[in-house]
């Protein structure tokens, strides 16, 4: 998938240049092929179905509902280069959401919502827009609203050093779909982390406005960090069989990195308390923050209005 960087002026339109020339990027449609057409989904020997599927979903729900979040910025942001380069973010996210949702699909057909008879709607756009909040199984940490940038930064910065270091240990996988996924989204995620980790030095090393900025938006997206870092028993499950990654796994690796940018930055890792009881799985068991209602309700209006549309 192209980035900002690589956006030149001989596309021919803005459009294009968003898109890459792919237009299975883009998630509601009844146009699009299969994203694993002529590809081997077979399950490897001796791994469970449904808990490969639920691990899938919940890969697939942080990229989905953090890109919902981050499309939000579209118009709004500081100026239009950081404009195109946070849709791009939310595009690459979109497009893992949509591999592996399409992968938890075809693990177990079951978890898919039941539609009207002869919808067109795809089973990745089923599992998107037609899912209740408690069946979503994403981490809290991508769920809340933006906020201002220095908070989008910090938050970016966080969410693309954890889902790297997941992704990198993800190519791995016994799981040839998901380790195909995964060396994908290494690429996407190493500039994801880059992006959000000169952002985050500007700010702290840019004017006393900007600094403050970036120390409050610390302490508001830290105390979801420990979430993270949760095993959820399907995670614990699938990493013993050498199919998925336990994310406590990757917990010093991440913290090694963030000490690295707080040192070079001249900031501190935030001193605050956890939100939510320690030791529940919370997002991943399908219990969300006040802000999750609010996107579901926008990123699935159109879709659940016209379920039989074609588009």
């Amino acid at each position: 998938m192209s980035h900002v960087h690589d956006h030149d002026a001989d596309h021919e339109s803005v459009y294009a240049g968003l898109t890459g020339g792919d237009d299975s990027r883009w998630a509601f449609g009844t146009d699009f092929e299969d994203p694993l057409a002529g590809i081997d989904t077979t399950l490897p020997d001796g791994v469970d179905a449904a808990a490969l599927s639920q691990y899938c979903l919940m890969l697939g729900d942080d990229a989905l509902i953090y890109s919902h979040r981050l499309s939000q910025w579209a118009s709004n942001a500081p100026d239009l280069e950081e404009d195109i380069a946070l849709a791009n973010v939310a595009l690459d996210l979109l497009g893992q959401a949509r591999l592996l949702l399409v992968r938890a699909a075809a693990a177990d057909g079951d978890l898919v919502p039941a539609l009207p008879e002869g919808s067109p709607v795809p089973d990745e756009d089923a599992l998107a827009f037609f899912r209740d909040e408690a069946a979503f199984r994403n981490v809290r940490f991508v769920e809340p609203e933006n906020g201002d940038f220095a908070v989008t930064m910090a938050r970016l910065l966080v969410f693309s050093t954890f889902r790297l270091a997941v992704m990198q240990r993800l190519v791995g996988s016994h799981d040839t779909v998901l380790s195909a996924i995964a060396a994908k989204a290494v690429k996407e995620l190493t500039y994801h982390r880059d992006y959000a980790g000169r952002w985050f030095l500007t700010l702290a090393q840019g004017t006393g406005e900007s600094r403050r900025r970036l120390l409050a938006a610390l302490t508001l997206v830290w105390p979801l960090y420990d979430e993270l870092f949760r095993t959820h028993p399907v995670e614990a499950l699938l990493a013993e069989q050498g199919v998925g990654v336990d994310p406590a796994a990757v917990a010093d690796d991440v913290a090694v990195l963030l000490e690295q940018v707080f040192s070079v930055s001249g900031t501190d890792r935030p001193d605050v308390p956890a939100a939510g009881p320690v030791g529940t799985g919370m997002g991943r068991d399908g219990m969300h923050s006040e802000a999750m209602g609010p996107l579901l309700a926008e990123m699935q209006v159109v879709a659940r209005a016209h379920p039989s549309g074609r588009w």
